[in-house]
C-alpha cells in the first residue's frame, strides 16, 4: 500500500484539479452539449450524433464522444455536471495509464514524472474541464500506448491489435488526427520486438486490420444507411462521413482547402515557431523545448527498454508536433492537447535515465540545461501574467540547474525537490488559474480571463497573445462560435406548440444548441456549424414548414459563406419575404404557421 501512495496521491490530486467547481462552466461547449442532449432523449439521434433529438443534421465530427455524454445525460439528467464529468474521468484515467506505460519502460519514478507532467499541462486542464472530444481521443491514445508497449516486451500480436483497436475507436472521437501516433507504434515494433521480421509484419497488418475495423464499423453502418433514413452528416457537402474524415476534418485541415469553413483562413503562419508563440505557447509549450533535450540526451542515457519509451514517445511528438506547426487549414491552439502525453513520457523517462548516471559529467551536465532551459521557457511564458512568479521559477530553475550540473556531490534530497518545483510551478500555477476560469464557446483557451472586453471575456495567453469570446450578435444570435441563452419569454415561445418536430430553426449549429438547450425543445441547425452545409435545401425546408413541421424561424445576421453552400442564405431570405417577424427578448421570431407563403 505505501508503494503505491504516491500514485494514489497523484491520481486524488489530478481528480481534484479537474472536477473542482466544474459546473461553472456551464454547457462549455454548446454545440457538443446539445448533441448530448439529442443523444438523451432519442437514440437515433445518440447512434449518429445529431445535434438535435428530431435528427436534422449531426456534429462535423465521429460522434464516439457525444455517444459517452450521452449515455450520462440519459443516466444523470442534463446538465453541466452529467456532461462535463465525463471527460474529467477521462483527464484522469489518462493521467493513470500513462503512469502504467511508463512505468514498464522506465520504473515507477519515471511514471510518477510522466503522470504529473500530463497533469499539470494547462491545455490538458482546459480539455479535461471541457467537452470537446479531444479527451476521449487521448484517453484512447495513450491506452494504445500502452497496448503497444506490451505488444513490443514479446512480440505480443493480441497486445497489438489491441493498440490497433484504441487508436481506431480514437478515430471515432477526432477522426484522421487520432492517426499521427500510428508511425510510431508501428516503427517502435518493427524495430524492437523480440521476433522475425516476417512475423512482425504479420502482426502489423492484423493492427492495422483492427485499426480499420475499430474505426470503419460506424463509418460503414452511416453509409449503408439512405440519406432521407438519417441525419444529414454535419460539415460535409455531399452528406458522407467520408467526405468528412478526408476532407474537412482531414487532407483539409494540411493544405487548407476545407469547403464550407469560414473567415478566409487566418489560422496563423506555419513553422516549428508555432508551438511556441502566443497562441499556443501558453497552452503547451512549458515543457515542450526540455521534452526534446531529454529525448536526444535520454536516449545517451537510458537502458534498452527506456530506449523502446524515448523512441514510441518520442515519435509521437515530432510526427503530431510537425503536422500541427506546418498544416495550412484550421488549427486551434486546444488541439495541442494531444502532445501532453508524450511530453509527460519524455521528460519522465529521460530525467530518471540521467539521474541515474549522474555521476558522468556528461550526464549531469544535460540535467543542468534541461532544468535551465525549462526555467528560461516558464519564465519567458509567465512574464506578462505573473513578473513576480516568472521572477521565482527563474532564480529557482537556475538555483536547481546548478545543483544538478554538482548531482555527483550535491545531497538528493535537496537538488530534487528545488528542481521538481521549479519545473511544475509555472505550468501548474497557470493549471489552477484554467481550473478556476469558466470557459465556454468552441475555441477554448487555458489560463485566467484578463479583464473584460466587449460582448466578452479576453483570455490572455502567456506572451501577450489573447482570445476574444463575444456573445450576442445582430437580431440576437449568438454567432458562429457562441450559444446565445434565450430569454424567459423566448423559451416560453418556444415551449409553446404541440405537433412540431422542431420547435424552431436558425442558421448555425451554436444558435440552435443555445436556444434548444435553454428551451429543451428540438431547434434544427440550418447549415451545420458554419451555416455553409446544404442542409436543408430551400426547397426541403419550405417543404418542412408547409407539412407544419417547423414552428418558428429564429433569424438574425448571417455570415456571408465563402466556400460552401449558400442555402442557409436563402433560407433564411426566404423566411424575412414571406413571413412577418416579431421581437422576442430582443430575437426576431418568424412564425412559419402564421399567414400565406410568398
Amino acid at each position: 500500500m505505501r508503494a503505491r501512495l504516491p500514485l494514489l496521491l497523484l491520481l486524488a490530486g489530478t481528480a481534484v484539479l479537474y472536477l473542482w467547481r466544474l459546473g461553472d462552466s456551464g454547457w462549455a461547449n454548446a454545440y457538443y452539449s446539445a448533441a448530448a442532449q439529442a443523444g438523451a432523449q432519442s437514440w437515433r439521434a445518440w447512434f449518429f450524433g445529431a445535434t438535435d433529438p428530431a435528427g436534422a443534421i449531426t456534429v462535423d465530427k465521429t460522434p464516439a464522444a457525444t455517444w459517452v455524454m450521452g449515455l450520462s445525460a440519459r443516466l444523470f439528467g442534463v446538465n453541466a455536471w452529467s456532461i462535463l464529468v465525463p471527460q474529467a474521468l477521462m483527464g484522469v484515467a489518462s493521467v493513470w495509464l500513462l503512469h502504467a506505460t511508463v512505468r514498464r519502460t522506465a520504473g515507477e519514478a519515471a511514471g510518477l514524472i510522466a503522470g504529473a507532467v500530463l497533469a499539470l499541462t494547462p491545455v490538458a486542464v482546459l480539455m479535461f474541464r471541457f467537452n470537446n472530444p479531444d479527451a476521449l481521443m487521448v484517453l484512447l491514445l495513450v491506452a494504445g500506448a500502452y497496448a503497444a508497449v506490451r505488444a513490443t516486451e514479446r512480440a505480443s500480436a493480441r497486445w497489438l491489435v489491441l493498440a490497433g483497436a484504441a487508436v481506431g475507436f480514437a478515430f471515432l472521437a477526432k477522426m484522421l488526427q487520432a492517426f499521427l501516433v500510428l508511425p510510431a507504434f508501428g516503427l517502435v515494433y518493427l524495430v524492437f520486438a523480440p521476433a522475425a521480421v516476417g512475423r512482425k509484419v504479420w502482426h502489423l497488418g492484423a493492427a492495422l486490420g483492427a485499426v480499420v475495423v475499430a474505426g470503419g464499423w460506424w463509418v460503414l453502418a452511416v453509409e449503408l444507411v439512405p440519406p432521407g433514413s438519417r441525419p444529414y452528416i454535419g460539415g460535409s457537402q455531399t452528406d458522407s462521413v467520408l467526405e468528412l474524415a478526408l476532407g474537412y476534418n482531414g487532407l483539409g485541415r494540411l493544405t487548407g482547402d476545407e469547403v464550407g469553413s469560414v473567415g478566409g483562413g487566418g489560422w496563423g503562419s506555419g513553422g516549428w515557431s508555432r508551438l511556441l508563440g502566443d497562441e499556443m505557447g501558453g497552452q503547451i509549450a512549458w515543457l515542450l523545448p526540455t521534452a526534446l533535450v531529454l529525448l536526444v540526451a535520454g536516449w545517451w542515457a537510458a537502458r534498452a527498454g527506456e530506449r523502446v519509451g524515448l523512441a514510441l514517445w518520442g515519435g509521437w511528438l515530432v510526427v503530431t508536433a510537425a503536422v500541427f506547426s506546418f498544416m495550412n487549414g484550421i488549427i486551434h491552439a486546444y488541439y495541442t492537447v494531444a502532445l501532453a502525453p508524450a511530453i509527460g513520457a519524455l521528460i519522465g523517462i529521460g530525467a530518471v535515465a540521467l539521474w541515474r548516471r549522474r555521476q558522468e559529467p556528461v550526464a549531469a551536465a544535460a540535467l543542468s540545461g534541461a532544468l535551465a532551459v525549462t526555467a528560461l521557457q516558464c519564465y519567458l511564458l509567465l512574464l506578462d501574467w505573473s513578473a513576480a512568479l516568472a521572477a521565482v521559477v527563474l532564480v529557482l530553475g537556475l538555483v536547481g540547474a546548478v545543483g544538478l550540473f554538482l548531482a555527483a556531490v550535491a545531497p538528493a534530497a535537496a537538488v530534487v525537490p528545488v528542481a521538481v518545483v521549479a519545473a511544475l510551478l509555472g505550468p501548474g500555477a497557470y493549471s489552477v488559474a484554467t481550473a478556476a476560469t469558466p470557459h465556454s464557446g468552441a475555441i477554448p483557451s487555458a489560463g485566467p480571463a484578463w479583464g473584460n472586453a466587449p460582448g466578452g471575456a479576453v483570455f490572455r495567453g502567456p506572451g501577450g497573445g489573447s482570445t476574444t469570446f463575444r456573445g450576442g450578435g445582430m437580431g440576437g444570435m449568438g454567432g458562429l462560435l457562441d450559444a446565445p441563452t434565450p430569454g424567459a419569454d423566448l423559451v416560453a415561445l418556444l415551449r409553446d406548440g404541440d405537433g412540431f418536430t422542431w420547435a424552431a430553426a436558425a442558421v448555425g449549429s451554436n444558435n440552435a444548441a443555445g436556444y434548444q438547450l435553454g428551451s429543451g425543445e428540438p431547434v434544427m441547425a440550418v447549415g451545420g456549424f458554419n451555416g455553409t452545409d446544404p442542409a436543408p435545401t430551400l426547397e426541403r425546408f419550405r417543404e418542412l414548414v408547409r407539412d407544419g413541421r417547423v414552428h418558428y424561424f429564429l433569424g438574425g445576421a448571417l455570415m456571408p459563406a465563402e466556400t460552401g453552400s449558400d442555402a442557409a442564405q436563402r433560407i433564411a431570405e426566404w423566411v424575412a419575404d414571406a413571413f412577418t417577424a416579431t421581437t422576442v427578448d430582443g430575437v426576431d421570431v418568424y412564425d412559419l404557421t402564421a399567414g400565406a407563403q410568398r
